[in-house]
């Protein structure tokens, strides 16, 4: 199977590695990878600030990237959230509303493809010590995904994985959120490091690199014993 890419510009810019990961572990499910290196972005930070002429020229920018009949796999359920629940109204009635359709109805958030797609759970893995994940407001709510993940981290080996309370809450990055309103943010951001840390976890993992950057900031500021990780990244942990 041919897949098609795409790379949010958050994680292209911050946490290239994860990236690189997806592609080792779909190319482990056997699949052929293919990267259009003109991507940029799918429109959605223009969007959630408001500029939403600004982002329709990104969108219309992102279809033509991905104009085929290919599978479309993003590390990223904020951005596959956007692509399959904005674009439609966005491009509603255009010139590219049968573009548009095509592409939202081709991409999937990465979890979400290995589990419904290529109904793979099993990659080798193997991550040791005790973890709980964050559900991302993107993935519950945009993208209604909560047990693929735990379906794909139940099988690394030596880890164990643990629930904390409240985990379907927000983490208070919420994009611009987190910079318009820091006072609220940060306090939603200590409940969610002190509901991971009640479990005992030592790593705290999800399925979009926003929120983990928006959580990693504070343990690096609180000096709190806690590692943030990308589900690719624990994926392609303890193989070659």
């Amino acid at each position: 199977m041919i897949v098609d890419i795409f790379i949010p510009c958050f994680m292209d810019q911050l946490y290239p590695q994860t990236g690189m990961n997806m592609v080792k572990v779909l190319e482990k499910a056997g699949c052929t990878v293919n990267y259009n290196a003109e991507q940029t972005c799918c429109g959605q930070p223009a969007f959630n600030a408001g500029f939403w002429n600004d982002s329709k020229k990104v969108a219309s920018k992102f279809i033509h990237e991905f104009q085929n009949d290919r599978y479309i796999v993003s590390p990223s359920a904020s951005c596959v959230g956007f692509v399959k629940n904005s674009f439609p109204d966005m491009f509603y009635n255009s010139v590219l509303h049968n573009e548009q359709k095509q592409v939202s109805g081709n991409i999937h958030e990465f979890s979400s493809f290995l589990v419904n797609v290529l109904k793979m759970t099993d990659f080798g893995a193997t991550l040791e010590g005790v973890a709980t994940y964050h559900d991302s407001c993107a993935a519950l709510r945009e993208c209604s995904m909560k047990q693929e993940p735990r379906t794909l981290l139940a099988q690394v080996r030596k880890l164990e994985l643990r629930e904390m309370k409240d985990t379907e809450t927000c983490c208070g990055f919420g994009g611009t959120f987190s910079a318009k309103f820091e006072p609220i943010a940060v306090g939603m951001v200590s409940d969610k490091v002190k509901n991971a840390l009640e479990t005992g976890a030592k790593y705290i993992i999800s399925t979009d690199t926003s929120c983990l950057l928006h959580i990693e900031s504070y343990i690096k500021k609180h000096n709190v014993d806690l590692k943030t990780m990308h589900i690719a990244d624990v994926l392609a942990n303890g193989w070659n």
